[in-house]
């Protein structure tokens, strides 16, 4: 017997045995009382059992028959809970979104628009896995995420679409000890004679600053290689070094006058905060909401 060919004849079956009578179970189903009664012969003809015997007012499920129904009435109902729950995530009224970003794109770019969404739909779960951009385009490739936030440069990658969303800018920073190089124009190579305080070498900041500077014949060797980028900050404050991070970790304390930024003859090209996405993966609803309110359109990313 292919029970996903005769499904329907399990529906039929539950509906008679609910009301215990065809004429009744016709109406619910809204087909004719022979279709409803062909259904049944065509299930016990295929079980090989009588289901219904014929009583005084109607008809009353048979042993065999009270058997199959305690089954099939916990399979429709939980095949009611599920269309139930495909309903609510495609109304967003239920579902995850699974996201991946470094404490940098969290804070300076992804934040606002997660507050944003979780005030629209409070029932949607939001996973973020924090990460810097290798990792984060690891978890994308393994099927983890649904997206990812990351920052230039990396690797493009067969099968997945990027968008830039928003530039950034690499400065170094320093504080009161270094002021003898405040305003001052300063050449690439007279980092190489100061304390540097950088990110460590499994980001995408670190990988990006190595590169540039190896350009002009810079070769860096830290002093302080941190996992985040707020400690680089906290580490200038204390004045134990140069640090290389993103300008917007350091303003407040630049516009403070805590901090200031070295100047240089060469402009260190900014670069960017991109959203990526699998093309192996479909996207959910909620997931691909999210993406609308930061104003990426699915066409954005299909045409990249």
């Amino acid at each position: 017997m292919n029970t996903v060919s005769n499904l329907e004849y399990f529906k039929v079956f539950l509906y008679v045995a609910r009301a215990g009578s065809v004429t009744e179970a016709a109406k619910e189903l809204s087909i004719s009382q022979p279709a409803v009664s062909q259904a049944l012969k065509q299930l016990e003809r295929q079980l090989g059992v009588e289901l219904f015997s014929r009583v005084s007012r109607g008809i009353q499920l048979t042993g065999e028959g009270e058997e199959l129904y305690s089954y099939v009435q916990k399979g429709y109902e939980q095949l009611q809970l599920g269309v139930d729950k495909i309903r609510q995530m495609k109304n967003l009224e239920a579902g995850e979104i699974r996201i991946g970003a470094s404490d940098m794109t969290l804070q300076f770019y992804l934040l606002p628009y997660l507050e944003r969404f979780h005030e629209e739909y409070p029932s949607i779960k939001v996973t973020v896995t924090n990460a810097p951009t290798p990792e984060t385009l690891s978890f994308l490739e393994e099927g983890r995420i649904d997206f990812g936030i990351v920052s230039t440069p990396f690797a493009k990658q067969p099968g997945v679409e990027s968008v830039e969303v928003r530039q950034i800018e690499d400065i170094f920073v320093a504080g009161r000890k270094f002021l003898p190089y405040k305003n001052k124009m300063l050449d690439l190579q007279e980092l190489e004679h100061l304390p540097m305080i950088f990110l460590e070498k499994n980001t995408s900041t670190r990988s990006y600053m190595d590169s540039y500077l190896r350009e002009w014949g810079v070769e860096i060797a830290p002093e302080f290689e941190l996992a985040t980028s707020d400690m680089i900050v906290q580490f200038a404050l204390r004045n134990l070094g140069v640090g290389c991070v993103v300008r917007d970790f350091a303003q407040p304390h630049i516009d403070s006058g805590q901090l200031f930024e070295l100047r240089f003859n060469h402009m260190i090209p900014k670069r960017s905060f991109c959203v990526v996405r699998s093309t192996r993966m479909a996207m959910s609803g909620a997931a691909r909401r999210l993406t609308e309110i930061m104003g990426i359109e699915q066409e954005q990313m299909e045409n990249r």
